[in-house]
Parts: C-alpha cells; structure tokens; sequence
C-alpha cells in the first residue's frame, strides 16, 4: 500500500507508504508466520454478506442500473456503492494529534489527476510502480472503483487538504490471504504520502495509528488491521511499530520480501 510516507506495494495492489519517506505497503502478505501453519488462511470466496448483497440488487432490478450500468457509474467516478468494509465514506472524521483527518472515496474524475502526480513522484513510483501516464495510475485505481466492495480507494483529508492516498480493503478476501494465516473481517492498508514535504514529520505514524483504530472501531467484526511494507523500507516499518503495529512475520510476496505488520483489538491499548 515514500520516504518515510512513501509507498510500498501490495500483491495485487500497490501498497501502503508510511510517513517516513520509504514505501510502505499494505500489510499483509502470503507466507506463514513463524511457529504456526496456515490452517485457517481462508479460501478467496464470496462472503455471505457479498451474496445477500447481489439477491437484494437482483430483487430491486426494477428500480436499480443493472450491474454493468453500476459499474459503469462507478468506475466514471460515479454514485458511491456499499462496500464489504462496512462503509468506509462513513468512517470519519477523526481528530488525530496532527489535525482532523478524514478518509473520502476517490472520485475517479476529481481526483485521478492528483493522484498520478503523486504516482509520478520518484520515492513514490519506487514502490507503487505505477509511474508513467496517467492511464497507469487510472486503470489501478478504476478496477477497485468497478469491483465487487472488497477495497475502497480513498483520498486522506487533514484539515481539509488531501495529502495522502489510501486503499482500505479486506485482506481476508485479497490473494495475500493465501501467503499468511488469515482470519476473517481481517482488514488491510496501503497508504502513500503525496508531498515530500509531509514526510518524514511523523504523520505516517499517528494517521496509521488514527485509521487501524478507525477500522476496528467501525469493523466490530474485524480483530486485526494488517499491513505489508516492503521489508527495504525501513523506514516505514518503523512507522508501523510507533503507530502500534507489531512485526508478526517476513513474507513473500509475488512482487517483494515483505514485513507483516499487525495491528490487534486486544493489544491496541499497550501498544
């Protein structure tokens, strides 16, 4: 999912850049974590919650777009859609110690310009690979738009600014599932810094901490916020570990060595 707010990239996604200019990444990762086996990685399948959601559209039929037709809105940067994350637009805002940050859907049209600035920055670029023209950038962040709610592209708000790019998604549904043990509602990062300017001062740290602790407040069923930064970057790693996360496992993935980050309910009070 930068220098220290860098990015890293993620199996099928680029993944999560921490504040401390290197690439972060998303985090989770295929590997099994050592001392345990990966029994209860799940098999990529349709939740439950996801089939109700495709009978209910079938039944309104009469009233709804038809899928394509949504799809079609949606990845023109359209009417926003549910997602399996139990709504994401309606997460924020939070108040952090660096201002009021707020995550909000990208907008394919508004924001897509942005972001391939952003995408074309080199300490960027290093990790996210999505560099080039702005079709690159937009066919990445398309695909998630006119997917099936499973990750939700979303632009970081602080005090009203957009400075950084985020993909809150369901790790226990994402291929990375089949590379570390994982458990369901399991809900992953990826994250970029945009400006240099904003790397390095510690926002990397303290909005991971503000959105993994968003994510389990609003996820009752989500016990654990993952992430995966590219092993190399340690700067972003150790923005995880101030921001709470606790290196769990190095990881394989297709792409990179990763570092597993994990963010738990039951410890996010002594970490």
């Amino acid at each position: 999912m930068p220098s220290t707010d860098a990015s890293a990239k993620a199996t099928t996604a680029p993944a999560l850049t921490a504040d401390t200019g290197a690439g972060a990444g998303a985090d989770l990762g295929p590997v099994e974590a050592p001392g345990t086996d990966c029994e209860d990685t799940l098999d990529l399948r349709l939740p439950d919650e996801f089939l109700a959601l495709i009978a209910e559209e079938a039944a309104d039929a009469g009233a709804e777009p038809s899928g394509a037709e949504s799809r079609a809105q949606l990845g023109a940067g359209g009417p926003d859609r549910d997602d399996l994350l139990d709504g994401v637009a309606d997460w924020g805002p939070v108040t952090t110690p660096v201002g009021v940050f707020h995550l909000v859907p990208v907008h394919a049209e508004r924001d897509l310009p942005l972001l391939g600035r952003w995408m074309n920055d080199p300490t960027v670029a290093e990790f996210w690979e999505l560099a080039g023209p702005q079709n690159r950038t937009e066919d990445h962040v398309r695909s998630q738009l006119s997917g099936d709610g499973r990750s939700v592209p979303c632009l970081g708000m602080l005090d009203g600014t957009p400075m950084s790019y985020w993909e809150i998604y369901r790790a226990d549904l994402d291929p990375v599932a089949r590379h570390y043990p994982a458990r369901p509602h399991d809900t992953g990062i990826h994250l970029l810094i945009g400006a240099a300017t904003d790397r390095g001062r510690g926002l990397g740290s303290a909005l991971l901490r503000a959105v993994a602790d968003l994510a389990l407040n609003k996820r009752a069923a989500c016990a654990r916020v993952i992430a995966e930064p590219d092993l190399r970057n340690t700067p972003s790693v150790s923005a995880f570990l101030s921001a709470g996360f606790r290196f769990s496992a190095e990881i394989d993935l297709p792409e990179k060595r990763a570092a597993l980050m994990v963010r738990d309910r039951s410890l996010r009070e002594v970490l």
